[in-house]
C-alpha cells in the first residue's frame, strides 16, 4: 500500500508534535518520576498486546479468526497517567505499547509511526488540562483521601480533552490517507468515541486514585480486571462480526457458484456501493449496510431456476417473468437474517427506475429507498465496465457518460454525481469474472437469425443493471392518464403485507437480459 503524500506529510507533523512534547522529559535536569512512567508503560505495553494477538485474543474468547480486537480497550491506563504524571512524562507511557504492538495491515512503519505519535499528543494534551484543573493535587497522596466530587471534574475533562484530540487526528488521517471529503472525515468519530472514552476516563480515576493510596501501584493492578472484561466484551463483538462476515461469504459464494458468468460481480457493487454512499456522507453504520446490498443485492438467483440463468437462446416471456422475481426472491431469503434487516430494502427494489418503468412495483423518484438508488447505480456501472458473455467490459468514462445520460429517468442524479466524484478522487480497478477465459465470445451479426434480432432500443434507453445491457428494449410504458402521467394500478398487498409485483411486459428478451 502506498502512502499518499498528504498523509506522509500529518504523519511527520504529528511525530515532530509528539516529539516536542516528550522532549522536556529527558532533558538534563528534568525532574521526570521515571519509576511511575516506567510502571505504567509497561502496564499498557502488556494490556494492549494480548488485545492485538490473535492468539491471546482467541484465549481470551475473541474470534478463531478475523481481526482480534483493536486497540482502545486499555486506554483507563493512559488516562491514568494523564491524571498522575506531568504532561511530558505521561505522553511516553504511550509509546512503547504503540511501538510494540503488531499490525494488522501495511505498512506497518507508517501505521506504528502515526499510531505512537497520536497517542502521545493526546496524553500529552489531556494531562495538560489535567494540570490546568490541579488534578494531581485532587488525587490525594498517601492517607490523604481524594477530593471527591471535585476530582471528577478534571477527571472528565481529561477524557474529553484525550478524546478530542483522538478524533481530530483519526479524521485528519482519513482525509488524507483513505481520501475521505472533508465534509465526511469526522462526521460520526466523536459521537462514537465519547461514551468509551468517558468509561476509559473513570477506570483511569480509579487506577489513579489506587495508586495514590497508602497500598502504592500494585493496588491499581486490581482495576486490569474490569479492563478484561471489557476487552472480552470487545472480542465477542468482533466475533459477532466475523459471524456476519462468514454469513455474507457463503451466500455471495453460492450465488457466484450458480451464475458462472458473473463472479465478482457482487463484491464489485459492494465496493462502487461504498464509494458513492461516502461520497454522500453516510455514516459508517449505513455504510456497512450498503456494503452488505450491494452484495447481497443479487441472492434472489438462488432462487432462479439454473436452467434460465445459463440458458444460451432467447427467453421465453415466462422465463423473463422468472427473472424478474429474483429481487423479490433475495428479499424473502434474507427476511430472517437480523443483521440485514436494513438491507432488504434495496435488495427488494434495486431494480425500479426513477421514471417508474422499474420492477418488481414499479415505484418512482424518491419512494425508491435510497440504499436502492445507490445499489441501482452501482448494479450498472460494474455491468457496463466488466466483461460478459454478451458483451465486453466498456471503458469507465463511457459507462459513467451512459449512467449521465440516463440520469433522472433510470438512476437517482445525486448517485450518478457521487460516483462521479468518488471515481475522480479514488479511481476504479476494473476486475474481470472468474470465467471469463471460458465464456465464448459474443455472437456476430451473422450469426443470429433476423427473427433473433430485436428492434433498436430507443434514444432514452440505456444500460440500468445487469439486467438491462445496451440494445436492450425499454419496458413498454402505462397507459397515459388525463392528467398526462402514466396510469398504474395500486398494487394489490399480498398475505404478508407487502405489495403484489406488478404485471411484466412479455416481450421476448436475448440472453443478455436475463439476470
Amino acid at each position: 500500500m502506498v502512502v499518499p503524500r498528504s498523509a506522509r506529510v500529518l504523519i511527520c507533523c504529528a511525530l515532530l508534535a509528539a516529539a516536542a512534547s516528550t522532549l522536556p522529559a529527558v532533558l538534563p535536569g528534568a525532574q521526570t518520576p521515571w519509576r511511575g512512567v516506567a510502571l505504567l508503560a509497561a502496564l499498557y505495553a502488556v494490556c494492549e498486546l494480548p488485545a492485538r494477538c490473535r492468539r491471546a485474543a482467541r484465549a481470551l474468547g475473541g474470534p478463531a479468526e478475523g481481526p482480534a480486537p483493536g486497540p482502545g480497550s486499555f486506554f483507563a491506563v493512559l488516562l491514568a497517567a494523564a491524571l498522575l504524571l506531568p504532561p511530558s512524562a505521561a505522553a511516553l507511557t504511550a509509546l512503547p505499547g504503540a511501538v510494540l504492538a503488531p499490525v494488522e495491515q501495511p505498512p506497518g512503519a507508517a501505521r506504528r509511526a502515526w499510531r505512537a505519535a497520536r497517542l502521545a499528543l493526546a496524553v500529552w494534551a489531556a494531562a495538560h488540562v489535567g494540570q490546568f484543573l490541579q488534578c494531581p493535587g485532587a488525587l490525594g497522596r498517601g492517607p490523604d483521601t481524594p477530593d471527591f466530587p471535585y476530582v471528577l471534574l478534571p477527571t472528565a475533562a481529561t477524557a474529553l480533552t484525550f478524546c478530542l484530540v483522538l478524533t481530530a487526528l483519526d479524521g485528519g488521517i482519513r482525509a488524507t490517507a483513505e481520501a475521505f471529503p472533508v465534509r465526511a472525515a469526522w462526521r460520526g468519530l466523536l459521537g462514537r468515541a465519547l461514551a468509551p472514552h468517558t468509561v476509559h476516563g473513570l477506570a483511569g480515576l480509579m487506577t489513579a486514585v489506587l495508586w495514590r493510596s497508602s497500598y502504592g501501584p500494585v493496588a491499581a493492578l486490581f482495576v486490569l480486571l474490569p479492563m478484561y472484561i471489557s476487552c472480552w466484551g470487545f472480542a465477542q463483538y468482533h466475533r459477532e462480526r466475523a459471524a456476519h462476515q462468514a454469513t455474507i461469504r457463503a451466500l455471495v459464494q453460492a450465488v457466484d457458484i450458480k451464475d458462472r458468468y458473473t463472479r465478482g460481480h457482487s463484491e464489485r457493487v459492494g465496493r462502487a456501493s461504498v464509494l458513492i454512499a461516502r461520497e454522500l456522507g453516510m455514516e459508517e453504520p449505513r455504510l456497512e449496510v450498503v456494503r452488505f446490498a450491494g452484495i447481497l443485492h443479487d441472492i434472489g438467483k438462488l432462487g432462479v431456476p439454473t436452467r434460465v440463468l445459463r440458458k444460451d437462446g432467447p427467453l421465453t416471456p415466462e422465463e423473463r417473468r422468472i427473472i424478474e422475481l429474483h429481487p423479490e426472491y433475495g428479499h424473502e431469503m434474507v427476511r430472517g437474517i437480523a443483521f440485514l434487516d436494513e438491507a432488504r430494502t434495496a435488495i427488494l427494489h434495486h431494480h425500479e427506475r426513477m421514471d417508474g418503468t422499474g420492477y418488481p412495483y414499479g415505484l418512482k423518484g424518491h419512494q425508491i429507498p435510497e440504499y436502492a438508488r445507490v445499489v441501482a447505480v452501482a448494479d450498472a456501472f460494474d455491468a457496463m465496465t466488466s466483461t460478459r458473455s454478451y458483451s465486453r467490459a466498456r471503458p469507465v468514462g463511457t459507462a459513467l457518460a451512459e449512467l449521465e445520460r440516463c440520469a433522472g429517468s433510470h438512476f437517482d442524479p445525486r448517485m450518478v454525481a457521487a460516483l462521479g466524484r468518488a471515481l475522480r478522487r479514488h479511481g476504479w480497478q476494473t476486475e474481470v469474472t472468474a470465467d471469463e477465459t471460458a465464456v465464448p465470445a459474443p455472437r456476430t451479426p451473422a450469426a443470429r437469425t433476423p427473427t433473433a434480432r430485436p428492434a433498436p432500443a430507443p434514444a432514452s434507453t440505456a444500460l440500468p443493471s445487469r439486467e438491462h445491457p445496451p440494445g436492450t428494449p425499454a419496458r413498454e410504458p402505462a397507459p397515459a392518464s388525463a392528467s398526462g402521467t402514466p396510469a398504474r394500478k395500486p398494487a394489490p398487498a399480498s398475505a404478508s403485507g407487502t405489495p403484489a409485483r406488478k404485471p411484466t411486459p412479455t416481450t421476448p428478451a436475448r440472453p443478455q437480459d436475463r439476470a
